[in-house]
């Protein structure tokens, strides 16, 4: 079975390799779309810090992760039917847009699952962006990501 998830996975952390080592335990392939600055700039405030390339790189680098390939548009349905996705796993904003319901759409008429999954408490993107301003500013009160 070949699982497709979806992200931007700036930062890459603990939270983004237990989503990924989850998603390979669905199936046997596991296939990872990456959101360029675009996309990402598209529903986000900030572009990512690490560029497309390198983060693709990166993931490419995990044993967990079989195939890596970037996105530029936000919608998931050429992904899903490119790829032969039998599992499309999503995080826990999924949320309620035209993009996401397509996919979801798409996903109910080919027969195919749709996984949602929470994420790792542990750290994130956005908290280890916070901790460096605030070290880079000298500031006290850290976020700090505990393992």
């Amino acid at each position: 079975m070949i699982v497709y998830t979806v992200g931007t996975f700036d930062l890459l952390h603990v939270g983004h390799l237990a989503l990924l080592e989850y998603s390979k335990s669905l199936g046997s392939v596991l296939a990872v779309g990456v959101a360029s600055d675009r996309v990402v700039n598209s529903y986000k405030p900030n572009v990512p810090v690490i560029p497309l390339e390198q983060r693709m790189e990166m993931l490419r680098a995990l044993s967990c992760v079989d195939i890596v390939r970037p996105y530029d548009e936000l919608e998931y349905v050429s992904g899903c039917k490119e790829l032969s996705a039998d599992i499309f796993v999503i995080g826990e904003d999924w949320g309620k847009k035209p993009h996401n319901l397509a996919v979801e759409s798409y996903l109910k008429s080919a027969d195919k699952q749709i996984k949602q999954v929470l994420y790792n408490p542990r750290t994130s993107s956005t908290t280890i962006k916070q901790n460096v301003m605030a070290q880079s500013y000298g500031l006290s009160n850290l976020n700090i990501a505990v393992a």
